[in-house]
């Protein structure tokens, strides 16, 4: 396994991570926890979660499978900000609603502190002072070390940052956003915001919800048993510019000698301020295919090849963002 800093903390983490929403609703329990267990074995130290993952499920079950001498060796990711119920105080960024699910979050994962702690999307209704500083005093408090951003635009991590540096609070040390051979739209204004604050990226979609692992193409369009197949909504993606991008991509993997999942997140790993990819995964078998691009060293042909077919996808809407309801 390769590690990395997250932006400029000192902590190390794990280029591939694993991501967990699926965790206590896709795949149970037993399976859920031997996924964890498997991932650590092979060197990722990186799981990220959200209190509202799986309704609650999600942070349950990791806390169940970190039990002992395992948390130790993990670096613990999880979230708050989006909407976890019906009353007023139950979403946002506030310091009641952040309090009050950072405590739930410790008692699902049945742990005393949160390794990086994010705010799942902006809260345009909430004074970034407010929720500044109360991250601030999370991390004084020892419940959580390090704090991150989640689906902010670049203007909004900016003003962020800006406002911790005036304050002397904690900075967000990284953020995570849909980032992926089909949406390069985050080169245009994030990345170069986080080279130059020192904050690292955390993809999520490295894989466009599966349309560049080479499952989707333009004669097969609904392959049985895929999101496609499952998920009416995720029909809107599968336009033929998606599926075109997803051939060009598996010829080059083919080419290659390895699958179109490794190939992409390889290229993805290698980008600029990139600190950890999340992938998920239902099965181990999964998670081992994925596991195969860490050690995929791609050439600057290859490289460029992959630039030049996904340069496209630099433009237009992001291929997923989550924010607020207003």
């Amino acid at each position: 396994m390769r590690y990395h800093r997250l932006g400029n903390s000192g902590l190390e983490v794990s280029t591939l991570g694993l991501g967990t929403n699926a965790f206590g609703k896709r795949a149970d329990q037993e399976t859920s926890i031997r996924i964890i267990h498997h991932a650590m074995d092979q060197g990722i130290n990186f799981i990220d979660t959200a209190n509202i993952y799986a309704g609650t499920e999600s942070e349950r079950i990791i806390g169940l499978a970190l039990a002992g001498d395992k948390r130790r060796n993990a670096v613990l990711a999880t979230k708050a900000g989006l909407v976890k119920g019906k009353g007023p105080n139950e979403r946002g960024s506030s310091r009641l609603h952040l309090q009050q699910e950072l405590e739930d979050s410790l008692r699902r994962l049945n742990t005393e502190y949160i390794d990086l702690y994010q705010i799942h999307a902006f809260d345009p209704n909430t004074p970034l002072e407010e929720t500044l500083r109360t991250l601030d005093d999370m991390v004084s408090s020892g419940k959580v070390r390090y704090i991150g951003a989640s689906n902010y635009a670049a203007w909004e991590l900016m003003k962020a940052l800006g406002i911790s540096e005036l304050r002397g609070y904690t900075r967000y040390v990284s953020t995570q956003t849909s980032y992926s051979l089909a949406d390069r739209t985050p080169e245009n204004e994030l990345v170069p915001m986080c080279l130059d604050q020192g904050v690292g990226i955390i993809p999520y979609f490295p894989l466009a919800g599966g349309i560049l692992s080479g499952k989707y193409s333009l004669e097969v369009r609904e392959p049985t048993g895929s999101r496609a197949n499952t998920d009416p909504n995720f029909g809107k993606f599968l336009d033929d510019r998606n599926l075109m991008l997803s051939q060009q991509v598996s010829k080059l993997a083919t080419e290659q000698g390895c699958t179109p999942s490794a190939l992409s997140l390889a290229w993805l790993m290698d980008r600029p301020s990139v600190s950890t990819v999340i992938v998920g995964a239902t099965r181990t078998e999964q998670l081992e295919d994925n596991l195969k691009s860490v050690q995929l060293q791609l050439d600057s042909e290859v490289m460029g090849m992959l630039d030049e077919v996904s340069a496209p996808f630099r433009n237009g809407e992001p291929f997923a963002v989550y924010r607020l309801p207003s």
